[in-house]
């Protein structure tokens, strides 16, 4: 049977796995979404680590919480970071550090050129004004 001690140190091992990732990467965002992920898994066993040592379920419960939001984040982190490279070509973070998020002057033709029907009704509005 696998000890409480051992169990613990794996979960502190992988925190601190994840918090070492987030502190030394400066260079990609996609290694430290998956470094805070990690964090977030490994505070999840030790959920279920002590949710099966003191008999109750109120800690699995948490974790399918946990788990649902962290999926959650990851799923808009990445389509964000997606739309992102799609604009910027490029997702460092010192690019994104400096950039400027004012997107009220920008037309919607220059942020999204795929797209004919937001060119088609911006030059609606302009003929409009």
């Amino acid at each position: 049977m696998i000890l409480l001690i051992e169990m613990l140190s794996l979960t502190t091992f992988l925190f601190f796995t994840g918090t070492i990732g987030v502190a030394l990467n400066r260079k990609n965002i996609i290694i430290t979404m998956m470094s805070i992920e990690l964090m977030l898994l490994a505070v999840n066993l030790n959920f279920l680590i002590f949710s099966q040592q003191f008999d109750d379920i109120v800690g699995q419960i948490f974790v399918l919480f946990i788990l649902t939001i962290a999926a959650s984040e990851s799923a808009i982190g990445l389509s964000i970071l997606t739309l992102y490279h799609n604009t910027k070509n490029t997702i460092t973070f010192d690019v994104v550090k400096n950039q400027n998020f004012n997107l009220s002057t920008r037309k919607s033709r220059d942020l999204y050129p795929q797209y004919p029907c937001l060119i088609s009704s911006q030059k609606k509005k302009n003929a409009n004004e």
